[in-house]
């Protein structure tokens, strides 16, 4: 069992930037890629990025891409998306997931999730 704990969430102005992290405990973190999803009121939810094992690979939305970076740290076992030029349509509730891989892979499907964190972006 692995439990992850999302923080940093808030509200900020369009254009700026936010950082939410994502804490994890029970197992070992680095046997585990992580991922980032959201999920706006209304809509399903979706994939913004992973990470592997090693932080080694990293896959972004295209929504998202040259704006956030996801990174890891294995020794605090963490992962954390900086999030910048932020827009309006980023509003959404951000969870982190987790799930068990191969040291390079990149899942699809995530067996860990956590409660999420509120990012709300005004314009």
């Amino acid at each position: 069992q692995v439990q992850l704990v999302e923080s940093g969430g808030g509200l900020v102005q369009a254009g700026g930037s936010l950082r939410v992290s994502c804490a994890a405990s029970g197992r070992t973190f680095s046997n585990y890629a992580m991922g980032w999803f959201r999920q706006a009121p209304g809509k399903a939810r979706e994939f913004v990025a992973a990470i592997s094992r090693s932080g080694g690979r990293t896959q972004y939305a295209d929504s998202v891409k040259d704006r956030f970076t996801i990174s890891r740290d294995n020794a605090k076992t963490t992962v954390s998306l900086q999030m910048n030029s932020l827009k309006p349509e980023d509003t959404a509730l951000y969870y982190c997931a987790g799930e068990r891989s191969l040291i390079y892979e990149i899942p699809k499907d995530y067996t860990y999730w956590g409660q999420g964190t509120q990012v709300t972006v005004s314009s």
